[in-house]
């Protein structure tokens, strides 16, 4: 076992709420979007490259803002959280419900076999070989890859998703995204932009599948611990980019933090972060100054043994080694 136990608090109290900087990521994903359509001050492809560039990093912010409502802390309300989530999980082709159930699982089992949302690198039933070819489709093909790994806990025949009700309601939230972006083609196909504006928006959405799964990979490729602050790499900024940056995604960055208490008020990962430090010096935890350190210690493991856990020599975890699903559930809706 690690020296720094695995907390059984998933819980701890804080200030929940947003700040503008948060709230402005929505407007100003809509303002990327007509940008790339219209741009400015030129149309040449210096300021078309520019606005796809922003466009992705906005959507990225938006891709956070949509892990915040599946802890159900946006705007410390637990219905705009679902309502937020619905709407971004269509932009992104991923139920919420579908993203939530993972997500907490992600949270009860890191790292272990039983993380449906760090599948393949934490499956044991993978291959290496099939996990250096996927490792390279997730990153480069994310808008396919992640609405597929995400999907599994809902399509698979050992799905733990057993409740009708809650698959009842992943079922209409696919028919919704299905239907609101059956009508959004059509609507951009009427009006004969459809084929103007696909590639510049594809290149956008590469751009921030790219980024987030590159967070992904750098959070959790190649740790083996299944404790949330060692099995984790943790980016506590110590330039002025590197904090901004995880302002704007929602202190999603200080990751192990995070894991331990899902949910805290994101504004206080950090504390919480250097706590863990002063008070476990004999532990090498994984924190790093800059995102490009983390980055770069994860590196090596995409072809090396692109895994986590038991992929990479960790014992099998035993059935008390975990939290309970419904009771893991229970608390982060609390």
């Amino acid at each position: 076992m690690s020296k720094v136990a695995h907390s059984s608090d998933q819980r701890v109290s804080g200030r929940h709420g947003w700040t503008l900087p948060h709230v402005l990521v929505f407007p100003a994903v809509a303002l990327g979007m007509w940008m790339i359509y219209h741009p400015w001050p030129t149309t040449g492809w210096v300021s078309t490259s520019v606005w796809i560039f922003a466009t992705g990093y906005t959507l990225l912010s938006l891709s956070s803002c949509f892990h915040e409502t599946t802890h159900q802390t946006f705007g410390g309300s637990r219905f705009l959280s679902i309502w937020v989530g619905r709407l971004i999980g269509t932009v992104f082709l991923i139920p919420y419900t579908v993203y939530r159930e993972s997500h907490i699982r992600d949270h009860a089992y890191i790292n272990t076999p039983s993380d449906w949302e760090l599948w393949p690198y934490s499956d044991p039933n993978t291959s290496r070989g099939f996990r250096r070819v996927f490792v390279w489709f997730d990153l480069m093909l994310g808008m396919a890859a992640a609405p597929y790994i995400y999907g599994r806990i809902f399509f698979h025949r050992d799905s733990p998703l057993t409740s009708k009700q809650i698959r009842r309601t992943i079922w209409m939230e696919y028919a919704f995204i299905a239907v609101t972006w059956g009508l959004f083609l059509l609507t951009l196909d009427h009006f004969h932009v459809l084929r103007t504006t696909h590639s510049q928006w594809a290149m956008a959405l590469f751009v921030m599948t790219t980024l987030q799964t590159g967070r992904k990979l750098t959070e959790h490729l190649g740790m083996v611990s299944f404790d949330p602050i060692l099995g984790t790499r943790t980016v506590v900024g110590r330039n002025w980019l590197t904090r901004w940056t995880t302002y704007l995604q929602f202190d999603i960055f200080v990751h192990g933090p995070h894991h331990r208490h899902p949910r805290l008020h994101h504004g206080q990962l950090k504390d919480k972060m250097r706590e863990y430090v002063d008070n476990h010096h004999d532990v090498a935890v994984p924190v790093f100054g800059s995102y490009w350190k983390a980055t770069v210690n994860m590196l090596p493991h995409m072809w090396r043994n692109p895994g986590v856990g038991v992929n990479l020599g960790a014992a099998m975890p035993g059935k008390k080694s975990v939290a309970n699903d419904a009771d893991t559930g229970a608390r982060l809706a609390a």
